[in-house]
């Protein structure tokens, strides 16, 4: 009886799916001979010229039946960096030979392809790299631009294909890694990301630092404090966050804090002070939460979306500060996130709607088990209905991108695509 049941589980396994937004899934053809397993990455800011310096270790996981004898090519996504060097790294992560490797020609908005020669036997690279002033997954700040108007700040947003544009990667959701990450800040400023941040007195936090120093060698200017961050659940790319500035932090439950300036972190405190309650609620509907914590990031006015779900770390815009918690559906929404789109979801862009359609779901669940109202799901599904109506007539019946899987083929940025639709194209949510 075994026998049959391989043999159809066998049959009915996914081909190989090509992510038309992504250059490294392409030109693997939907078949990884090399994915990135996990990444540990060096960042060192600089305010002045508003690049980044990097360095992106990466420890590579073979396909199966892969025993290593041959040699292989890794792709990787990048866009608008400029790449020092790519070296292959021994098992304690220390260079011990240049890797051969090209970077292609850039395409408007898909960036260039990273290829990389991966000799039998080596598991690990290093890239050694610098983003651009341009670079799209990052904004830079001046002081007159935050609400204490005396220091600068930085923020980042990754979806759908900015990543590539602050770390070597690839690039699209339906490959996932950890990661760990060291971050240089100039003093006062504080370094936060989307994982879990490890005690600055620690013997690993220390040994992290050395080595990131080494990595990036003059790119690390004299006085910055060192940050040590560690993601240990698998991700895709465009949930890589990164944000500095001059950030408190206020306790807002027992797995939950807010993070913002001085001038702004009390507010959002109270604001968002439900946060627990949300959580609550998901795991009660959804299983249990698995990131660990969850904190808010509440930014300044220039953050470009309502939220964004960064695993650890959602970031929120300061116009959800109503004074009245009037507005706390968006964080139920990343709540909802950190079971579906985070922890499961889309492997390309095309089904983004997978993403945000359950997501809208399991948030009107939560909302009415959080405010112990059941009809309150129907009342937002009915809203949603007259959303996906008014989105179809606005955008074209015949459109494009008012399909439930639009065709990303034609080269052009996924975000151009993104409207209400996938959120609110179950007819259930």
């Amino acid at each position: 009886r075994a026998a049959p049941r391989a043999a159809m589980a066998q049959a009915a396994a996914p081909p190989p799916l090509v992510d038309p937004s992504s250059l490294a899934s392409a030109a693997a053809s939907g078949a990884f001979e090399l994915r990135v397993a996990h990444a540990e990455y060096a960042l060192a800011p600089d305010f002045g010229s508003g690049t980044i310096e990097g360095y992106a270790a990466l420890t590579l996981a073979r396909a199966d039946g892969d025993d290593g004898s041959v040699e292989r090519t890794l792709y990787l996504d990048t866009r608008e960096l400029a790449v020092a060097s790519v070296d292959v790294l021994d098992d304690v992560g220390a260079a011990v030979a240049p890797a051969v490797h090209e970077l292609g020609d850039p395409t408007p908005a898909l960036g260039a392809l990273l290829t990389v020669s991966v000799p039998a036997g080596a598991e690990r690279v290093g890239v050694r790299y610098t983003t651009s002033t341009t670079c799209s997954a990052v904004q830079f700040l001046t002081p007159t631009q935050t609400a204490g108007g005396e220091h600068p700040y930085l923020f980042s947003q990754c979806q759908a294909i900015h990543a590539r544009s602050l770390v070597v990667c690839q690039d699209c959701p339906a490959i996932k890694s950890t990661f760990s990450a060291v971050v240089f800040a100039p003093p006062p400023l504080v370094a936060v990301m989307g994982a879990t941040a490890l005690e600055a007195s620690s013997g690993e936090a220390r040994a992290a630092e050395a080595l990131a120093r080494a990595r990036l060698g003059g790119g690390v200017k004299g006085d910055a404090r060192a940050f040590a961050f560690e993601q240990r659940v698998p991700i895709p790319s465009y949930l890589t966050a990164l944000a500095v500035g001059n950030l408190e932090r206020r306790e807002i439950g027992p797995r939950s804090v807010v993070w913002s300036e001085p001038e702004m972190v009390d507010a959002g405190a109270y604001e968002f002070a439900e946060t627990e309650d949300f959580l609550a609620a998901g795991e009660a509907v959804a299983g249990p939460y698995v990131w660990g914590r969850y904190d808010l990031l509440l930014l300044p006015p220039s953050f470009p979306y309502g939220g964004m779900e960064n695993p650890q770390l959602t970031f929120v815009t300061p116009t959800l500060i109503a004074g009245d918690r009037s507005l706390s559906n968006v964080v139920a929404h990343e709540v909802a996130h950190s079971w579906t789109g985070n922890l499961v979801g889309c492997r390309s862009w095309e089904n983004f709607w997978l993403n945000e359609g359950f997501t809208v779901f399991l948030e009107r669940k939560i909302l009415a088990r959080a405010r112990g109202d059941p009809s309150l799901f129907d009342f937002k599904a009915l809203g949603g209905w007259d959303d996906l109506k008014a989105t179809v007539a606005t955008i074209g019946a015949e459109h494009n991108y008012t399909r439930l899987v639009p065709d990303l083929s034609d080269g052009n940025d996924p975000d151009d695509a993104f409207s209400r639709i996938p959120c609110v194209a179950l007819r259930g949510a």
